[in-house]
């Protein structure tokens, strides 16, 4: 919540990533979160006529997107962000008849069925996927899609989960009754999850609709959601004697009903942090699955649910030998990294990235992932330049600096737009490499081993200042390789690693819990007339025609004289910052000129 507050407060196309989090910025993160609850609790936001539940509940929020069209063309069309996978909604005309009710559970499937091609524009959302949203338009509607949900899809397809929470996010907020009524259907108790252990599908199915639903709610929605039996649910879900799978679900919805205050309070008293203790010795098992739940028991330990005694990861982690990683400072909080540096999960539904701490100018350069999960995800290279903006489904290889490997959807992208590979799709275990060639200009991606031809497009638009990056959907996770153990599938050609050239301090190398990181940030003393963006340097700008910009109430004119309940909102920028902007982050008018005020900088 806090980061999508963020992004819509500060965010454009053409902000790089290189804007750094710094205690101004976790002040705003702060104001905005508290204002979205405020607005949750005391805001009735209706989403269907008969709808009385969004007291409480969390605003709708942008949807995500990726954009494959050109720029030019994507400025055109509708600005309603959407997943790397989530077609455009084609809303029934005033004319339009509404389609008939067809079998739900065919249109679940075929929804799974062919989200796999959804990869352009331009393309028509499909059939099955417009009549599953209209049918949950009604309560009994919104109850039959989401027990189709939980009853049809399978185990073992990879973007099962994902779709779960594809569709559950473009259908309207469930009301009060209809939550109630699934409430009571689910009838959910340990012993219920004892008894849907003989249909693991339908248990991990289950966990996976709590945790999207905990994701949508906030305040008394969330809370009334978490009830003694959902709890007492999810707590067996994570028993010995439980599918990995449905472990793994079980613990995300846990996660999600904890980003409300009270329900963290709630799970943390259930001693949950006993049964992660155990679990997260799977942390580096050879079962990629074991290894997911291992990986998010321990970040949960480290970050949530803590164990009073239990010695942090990242202050028992050896980083010897580590130059290169992962780097923590340009993600939001939606990715986990670990404390390695090297491991990256997302179980949010917003697209994240990530790049590494080290950047190439020229030279040959090769590192390895390791395919922890087989979804979507977009890992190859990008440059400084590059724009990854989570909420609006910016990733790897959906602009013109960065190019990406689509192991899952068998594609190359670059600039937004995809073409296919011949590899197979990739799997638990598969090793990607990623060889790029500053000299001759080409990068060549490798799965186990096996080439593709080189990709030269992106050097049109960028020759140097290039990172080792990655993107990636609901639920995926993947290990990377710059150079600090033998790689699995070497290239049998010359070239260099980045933990052979690269170089980080001790205190670069740690990767604090999130709790730990705001208490250090809170100590940090900034200047009042400081850059909300950067922080470093002075506010100097004021942005035309709008005059934001320069230290003022930024938010005066949207929201009157004292900004949001009675608090004066001043926002600040200077030259560097604005340079990097097309529009407004305030009022999202296009700039046309900045003016620097040297005259009034004291």
């Amino acid at each position: 919540m806090i980061v999508a507050a963020w992004i819509a407060f500060c965010a454009s196309r053409s902000l790089v990533w290189g804007l750094r989090l710094t205690i101004e910025q976790l002040l705003l993160l702060c104001f905005w979160e508290t204002a979205a609850v405020a607005r949750a609790m005391g805001n009735s936001c209706v989403c269907r006529e008969d709808s009385d539940v969004e007291e409480g509940s969390a605003p709708r929020g942008h949807l995500r997107r990726i954009d494959h069209a050109s720029a030019e063309v994507s400025e055109t069309r509708s600005s309603r962000p959407r997943d790397p996978v989530r077609p455009p909604r084609r809303g029934r005309g005033p004319h339009e008849p509404r389609r008939k009710k067809q079998n739900v559970d065919g249109l679940v499937l075929d929804t799974l069925a062919v989200i796999r091609t959804l990869v352009d524009n331009d393309q028509e959302p499909p059939y099955s996927m417009i009549t599953l949203h209209e049918m949950a338009e009604t309560d009994d509607g919104w109850l039959e899609v989401v027990q189709s949900l939980i009853r049809v899809i399978p185990l073992d397809d990879p973007l099962g989960p994902a779709v779960i929470t594809l569709l559950l996010d473009e259908c309207p907020l469930p009301t009060k009754d209809a939550l109630q009524k699934l409430s009571d259907m689910l009838n959910l108790s340990a012993s219920a999850a004892r008894q849907d252990a003989l249909i693991p599908a339908k248990h991990r199915n289950t966990t996976a609709v709590l945790g999207c639903l905990a994701e949508k709610m906030a305040g008394p929605a969330s809370i009334g959601l978490l009830s003694r039996g959902t709890l007492e649910y999810l707590l067996e879900s994570l028993s010995p004697e439980a599918h990995p799978m449905v472990m793994l679900f079980a613990l995300i919805a846990l996660e999600k009903f904890s980003q409300t205050s009270e329900n963290k309070l709630t799970v943390s008293q259930s001693c949950i942090s006993d049964r992660l203790a155990v679990l997260e010795s799977w942390a580096n098992h050879s079962d990629y699955l074991k290894r997911q739940v291992g990986f998010c028991s321990q970040w949960s330990l480290d970050n949530l649910f803590l164990k009073e005694g239990r010695q942090f990861t990242y202050e028992k982690v050896n980083l010897g030998n580590i130059n290169a990683m992962l780097n923590s400072n340009d993600v939001s909080e939606y990715l986990k990294i670990s404390p390695s540096g090297l491991e990256a999960r997302c179980d949010a539904s917003s697209f994240e990235s990530v790049r590494c701490t080290f950047c190439v100018d020229s030279g040959v350069w090769y590192y390895e992932v390791t395919v922890i999960t087989s979804g979507v995800m977009q890992i190859g290279w990008a440059t400084k330049d590059s724009k990854f903006l989570n909420h609006e489904g910016y990733g790897i290889g959906d602009d013109e600096y960065s190019c990406a490997y689509d192991g899952c959807r068998q594609l190359i992208w670059y600039n937004a737009r995809s073409k296919p590979h011949s590899h197979p799709c990739w799997k638990e275990g598969d090793a990607v490499g990623f060889l790029l060639d500053l000299s001759k200009k080409q990068m060549i991606f490798y799965l186990n081993g096996h080439q593709l031809p080189p990709e030269k497009q992106v050097f049109s638009s960028a020759t140097s200042g290039f990172f080792a990056a990655a993107s990636f959907m609901s639920y995926q996770q993947c290990e990377f390789n710059f150079g600090a153990k033998p790689f699995r599938h070497a290239p049998p050609v010359k070239f260099s690693t980045f933990n052979d050239f690269a170089s980080l301090a001790s205190d670069e190398k740690i990767i604090l819990p999130r709790h730990r990181r705001l208490a250090l940030l809170k100590q940090v003393s900034i200047r009042d007339n400081c850059c909300t963006l950067c922080c470093d340097q002075l506010a100097d700008t004021e942005l035309r025609p709008c005059g934001h910009g320069y230290n003022r109430p930024g938010c005066s004119d949207l929201l009157g004289d004292r900004g949001v309940w009675g608090l004066s909102i001043y926002f600040g920028m200077c030259m560097e910052c604005a340079l990097q902007l097309d529009t407004c982050p305030l009022c999202r008018h296009d700039i046309q000129s900045r003016v620097r005020l040297i005259s009034h900088v004291s």
